[in-house]
């Protein structure tokens, strides 16, 4: 799927994040996806405070994580969010590469559903809320 919108992050993978043999500890990875969806998110002007300042949350109700290779202590990391859905659900996808080799070492999505704070109904569509901040973006494109 083409990518709607793409943020990036690079880190270095801290000593705090790895286990006893300096490889990443995989539940990492998801604090990584969160790190670089965020940068996505503002990236769209609707960040988590704007979601709740609208009435919305934004709860993932799925995810996928493919280990493809590992990464360790002190190893410079891409981490890549691409927005590939949004009509119904959002849906982001994720690399993690190598940052001087460029090596896919993860990829994986989330997906979030809109939920009315309010009546804490889910919504089966996007509300007009996000459309309003997507829709200009696809005008450019």
């Amino acid at each position: 799927m083409k990518a709607i919108l793409t943020a990036e992050m690079t880190m270095v993978v801290p000593f705090h994040d790895v286990d006893s043999m300096g490889i990443t500890w995989h539940g990492n990875y998801l604090r990584y996806f969160e790190i670089a969806r965020c940068k996505l998110l503002d990236k769209l002007d609707y960040n988590y405070h704007q979601m709740q300042s609208s009435g919305y949350a934004w709860p993932i109700v799925d995810l996928q994580l493919k280990y493809v290779k590992p990464s360790t202590f002190d190893q410079t990391i891409i981490v890549i969010a691409n927005l590939v859905e949004w009509e119904n659900r959002l849906k982001i996808n994720y690399v993690v590469r190598d940052a001087q080799t460029g090596v896919r070492l993860t990829k994986g999505y989330t997906i979030q559903a809109a939920v009315d704070m309010a009546t804490q109904e889910l919504c089966f569509t996007t509300p007009a809320v996000f459309q309003a901040k997507i829709l200009p973006l696809l005008a450019e494109a």
